[in-house]
Parts: C-alpha cells; sequence; structure tokens
C-alpha cells in the first residue's frame, strides 16, 4: 500500500496516539513516524513498544519535515504545542488534533499557526476509560466517527487528504461547525461523563453511611458509571475549562429535567415515568440500529461470570 504521508509526527501519545501509531503501521499510512512526549517515561515505553520510527522530547523536533501532525493533548495544553511546532512546520504540512472541543482548541492554537500551513481541527469519537501509550490497540476508530471542523477557506486537496487518513483508521468522517460541535459533545459525551463522576463522587461520600455497600453490591447501574468516572482527570478537567459554556447550557437543561422527573416521583405520577422511560428506551434502541453499540450483554460481566 502506498503511504498517505511520507512523515507524520503524533505530538502526544496516550489512548489515542498510540491507537493512531498502531493503525498507521499497521495499514502502513506512512513512511516514518516520529512520537514526541514531555514526559520520559511515555517516551521511553512508546519506543519499547515500538510505537514510531523516532522518538523526542521536543514537539519542535518531532514535526520538523512532517507532512501530517496530529496533537493529541489536553485541550488545555493546545496553545503551548501550537506556539512550539509553529517555527519548525514544514510548508503544506498539515495540522490537525484530537480534542473533544472545538472552539477553544481553534482560538488556542490558530492564532499561531503560519499561514503555510493547513489546520484542520478534528476529534475522533472514540475512546475507552484507559490512557497512555499502553492503552491503544488498533480498531478503536473502526466504525466510529471522526469529526473535522476546518476553518473558512481551508484548502480541499489538504481536507479530502486528512479525511482518507481517517477512512483509512476506520473512521466515518462528518464535517461539522465548531460551535455546534462543542454542543453536540457536551450533551453526548462531557455532561454523561460529569453526571458520572458526580454520581460516583456521591457514592464516595455516603461509603461510611452506607456500611462499604456501595462497592459491595456494585453489580447493578452505578457499576456502569463508574466506567466513565475512571477517565483521564486532566482530560476532563480541561474539557469542562474549555467547553464550560456549552457544558453550562446543558447542565441547566438538566437540571430542568431532573426537577420534573422529581415532581412525578413525589406525587407517584406513574404515567410520566412510564412514558419517560419508554421514550428513553427507545434511544438505546436506536444506538444499536445505528451500529454504535452493540445488543450484547458486555461491561465486563462475561468475564466475570467466567471466573464464577
Amino acid at each position: 500500500m502506498t503511504p498517505l504521508f511520507d512523515r507524520v509526527a503524533l505530538i502526544g501519545i496516550g489512548l489515542i496516539g498510540s491507537s493512531i501509531a498502531r493503525e498507521i503501521r499497521d495499514k502502513r499510512l506512512a513512511a516514518h513516524v516520529t512520537v514526541s512526549s514531555r514526559s520520559s517515561e511515555t517516551l521511553a515505553r512508546a519506543e519499547e513498544l515500538g510505537l514510531g520510527d523516532s522518538y523526542t522530547s521536543s514537539s519542535a523536533e518531532a514535526v520538523a519535515g512532517a507532512d501530517l501532525v496530529i496533537v493529541s493533548v489536553p485541550v488545555g495544553a493546545s496553545a503551548a504545542v501550537a506556539e512550539a511546532i509553529a517555527p519548525a512546520l514544514k510548508p503544506g504540512a498539515i495540522v490537525t488534533d484530537v480534542g473533544s472541543t472545538k472552539g477553544s482548541v481553534i482560538a488556542q492554537m490558530a492564532p499561531h499557526l503560519p499561514d503555510s500551513v493547513h489546520f484542520i481541527p478534528g476529534h475522533p469519537i472514540a475512546g475507552t476509560e484507559y490512557s497512555g501509550p499502553d492503552a491503544g490497540f488498533i480498531g478503536l476508530f473502526k466504525g466510529r466517527w471522526c469529526i473535522l471542523t476546518p476553518l473558512p477557506g481551508t484548502d480541499q486537496a489538504a481536507k479530502v487528504k486528512l479525511r482518507q487518513f481517517w477512512e483509512a483508521l476506520g473512521s466515518d468522517v462528518e464535517e461539522m461547525d465548531p460551535d455546534h460541535h462543542d454542543k453536540v459533545l457536551a450533551i453526548v459525551s462531557h455532561l454523561p461523563h460529569i453526571i458520572a463522576y458526580n454520581i460516583v463522587g456521591t457514592a464516595d461520600d455516603l461509603e461510611t453511611v452506607t456500611e462499604s455497600e456501595v462497592i459491595k453490591y456494585s453489580a447493578s447501574g452505578f457499576r456502569d458509571f463508574t466506567r466513565l468516572a475512571a477517565s483521564d482527570p486532566t482530560m476532563w478537567r480541561d474539557v469542562c475549562l474549555h467547553n464550560k459554556d456549552a457544558i453550562l447550557e446543558m447542565l441547566a437543561r438538566f437540571s430542568e429535567d431532573l426537577a420534573y422527573l422529581q415532581r412525578a416521583i413525589r406525587w407517584g405520577d406513574g404515567e410520566k415515568l412510564f412514558d419517560l422511560f419508554t421514550r428513553t428506551r427507545a434511544i438505546r434502541r436506536s444506538i444499536i440500529q445505528a451500529g454504535q453499540d452493540t445488543d450484547q450483554v458486555d461491561f465486563g460481566r462475561h468475564a466475570l461470570d467466567g471466573k464464577s
């Protein structure tokens, strides 16, 4: 297979970055991959895993001569990375990212990047609760959406090539306005994680009251919340700080709906409760029909059953 790019630079080598590295090697999408991380331990581990062809703690050194630069760091670090790599970028290079907030990333990165490169923000909607270079795997992006949020006047050929790259990784690719992206992700990703963090935090606060029975009996809905609440704290801190307007808007709407639910429970309105639960059950079925999940009982239950 003819490589799509001669040189690719990966700035950050966590779950997403290391999965991209594995896909590039598996599908021979680049002739050379340079891996960059500020952490010497992370960089050493990436080299042990053979995720790249060269390794450096300098992001500027990593992007020198690269045709594609993928920034895979917590969104709060986007400005610092853009400022560091800007002088070393090759004219005509494509610069993209994988952050789950797009308005903030554009505001942080665009002012630093030279006009001679093609800046095309992106967001692969894929992940697990694990982080670090060991967490990546081939197939993470298969059948998942990757949203591109190109700026006005973006070079068409560069956009097509980046789309081809993500499609080669198995993603379905769609373009979206950055502000619209941030609102959509606030409800489908950011708010569920915030709720999960809050529920698990509340349960932790009640541990002494429940005599440790929260953990003991967590083979119910609570356990599924803990998977989301186990996600990388740095990443989700930055998401909350850098998409706060959209998140606060969705939290306000959620609070209104929660108050409606509280009233229905308080007044014993079974009809309202049944209607809500029926409607939400249909959403679950729609997600399965859209191919974004399966109807198999998983979340580790089969593995636990096998040990029983």
